[in-house]
């Protein structure tokens, strides 16, 4: 254990550095970091972000498209000086 005064930046107190009852640190742990392997790109991750992009701009594209007609028969109907329909 960390001597009573001592604080981290995040003014939290240090981890300790061994398991309470005096064994080893020993730890699992789910996530771990590899070094990338150039030589292998994974295609799958690749095609998945290729594709989903691709797919985002699709719906952007269509979305706009349809703001587009929407404003315009606004501005239509704003102009529309017909008495017999008020």
């Amino acid at each position: 254990p960390a001597p009573p005064g001592r604080r981290t930046r995040a003014g939290l107190p240090p981890a300790p550095r061994r398991v309470p009852g005096g064994g080893s640190l020993l730890t699992r742990s789910a996530f771990f970091a590899r070094k990338p392997n150039y030589d292998r790109p994974n295609w799958f991750g690749v095609g998945l972000a290729f594709s989903t992009t691709a797919a985002l701009w699709v719906l952007l594209f269509k979305q706009h498209n349809e703001d587009v007609m929407e404003y315009e028969r606004r501005q239509k109907e704003r102009h529309h000086k017909c008495t017999g329909c008020s």
